[in-house]
């Protein structure tokens, strides 16, 4: 991965360990100013937690970057845990995270998962949102579940996921990493120990959501897009990514009547690949310098 575009990994600002009904403790991590433009970046999955990458593409010097854990994922406890685990969840989160912080309106950016989610926690709660910043946009549809998986089967990857047995549970993440890798385009080495341990982790996690169709069937996300609120959003998606489709990006374009969308010729659904990296980078400093995500000079 080319990291000429990225951001240094900025100091850790501040850390918080929020607990939440449950009994989950949510790890909230902040970086950049603490008098910046307040984001938050929902990381993907579910489970996946948040990575320095996703922090790395927002300039600390003018943005207060949030980062919080979701249930079950990253630095967040119970690690992989699905009990008091959904998307309702996940957006009462949200704002208890935006009260304890006392962010009133923050800038929502979320790639995957994590644009469901923000879209998800903007129409639920459309007075603490900016502006979006949306990347690989996925809509949780029946479809965009069963093209995933192929010839895979969710339910038994699921089962075997909570299995008891570490073998079993371990042979389930390795079958859905490697398929995972092959639609995403990337090249990571495959994880072993503690790697595999939190592949386990995460997986199940996400297995728990798209078994449940995220909980956002009835209604569906396209659905609840008539109470995003009006404002500053833009679509990233990458024309060759495999995973999230591309005709997703097109139908929540058509819902979202401000939104732009900004296609990416190449990267697949990698959020490290350069290109997608160069047009996050220059997205935010749009934003950071007009407030809005228009093409110009960005200072």
């Amino acid at each position: 991965m080319s990291t000429s575009t990225l951001f240094p990994d900025p100091p850790l600002l501040a850390s918080h360990a929020l607990a939440v009904p449950g009994g989950h403790v949510l790890q909230v991590q902040e970086f950049g100013r603490a008098d910046g433009i307040p984001a938050v970046v929902l990381h993907g999955g579910p489970g996946s937690g948040c990575s320095p990458l996703l922090r790395r593409v927002f300039d600390p010097a003018r943005f207060r970057i949030v980062c919080p854990d979701q249930r079950g994922a990253g630095g967040s406890t119970p690690r992989g845990s699905i009990d008091h685990n959904t998307t309702d969840d996940l957006i009462a989160d949200l704002h208890r995270i935006r009260e304890y912080l006392s962010i009133a309106r923050w800038l929502v950016v979320g790639g995957s998962w994590g644009a469901t989610l923000a879209l998800a926690h903007a129409a639920a709660q459309p007075r603490a949102v900016a502006a979006l910043l949306l990347r690989a946009s996925f809509l949780a549809r029946p479809q965009d579940v069963a093209g995933f998986f192929d010839e895979l089967s969710l339910e038994m990857l699921a089962e075997a996921l909570s299995s008891p047995q570490p073998a079993e549970r371990e042979h389930a993440a390795l079958r859905w990493w490697r398929h995972e890798q092959s639609l995403a385009g990337t090249a990571a080495a495959e994880p072993a120990g503690e790697a595999l341990a939190a592949q386990v982790d995460r997986l199940r996690v996400e297995a728990h959501y798209l078994r449940h169709g995220c909980w956002l069937q009835s209604p569906t996300l396209l659905e609840r897009c008539e109470a995003v609120p009006r404002v500053p959003t833009l679509l990233l998606h990458a024309r060759d990514d495999r995973i999230c489709p591309p005709e997703g990006a097109e139908r929540l374009h058509e819902r979202l009547p401000l939104s732009q969308l900004e296609w990416v010729d190449e990267g697949g659904h990698d959020a490290g690949h350069p290109a997608m990296v160069s047009a996050m980078v220059a997205a935010l400093a749009r934003y950071a310098s007009h407030g809005h995500f228009d093409r110009g000079s960005a200072a």
